[in-house]
């Protein structure tokens, strides 16, 4: 059975850091994407930031490409988000979910943005940035 389970969420000023986990279960992290996505209260899921585990390429929303970083520690089934000069408009919950990787050269990242290619969800972890 596979289990995502975020940890890190919290209050944080304007301009702070935050760092989340994902410790995933159940998964060689080698055969999957993990994604953070993020909802905030009335607004659709969006992604924010996705790693192939088994050679380390990544994708950002533009938003985020120069303040966040994900990383993942294979050894440990970890996947971090790294959270820098923070906004009020980061304040969402935050999910990691895991899409299969079919080892295909071909890159979309499209598809890893994708809220609906992605079978297995974590519960979310609330990240609230005051201003």
């Amino acid at each position: 059975e596979v289990q995502l389970v975020e940890s890190g969420g919290g209050s944080a000023q304007a301009g702070g850091s935050l760092r989340l986990s994902c410790v995933a279960s159940g998964v060689v992290l080698d055969d999957y994407f993990i994604g953070w996505f993020r909802q905030a209260p009335g607004k659709g899921r969006e992604a924010v930031s996705v790693i192939r585990s088994r050679d380390g390429s990544t994708f950002y929303l533009d938003s985020v490409k120069s303040r966040f970083a994900i990383s993942s520690d294979n050894a440990k089934n970890t996947v971090y988000l790294q959270m820098n000069s923070l906004k009020p408009e980061d304040t969402a919950v935050y999910y990691c979910a895991a899409l299969d990787d079919d080892h295909s050269d071909i890159v979309i990242p499209s598809k890893y943005f994708s809220t609906h290619e992605y079978r297995h969800w974590g519960q979310g972890t609330q990240v609230t940035v005051s201003s």
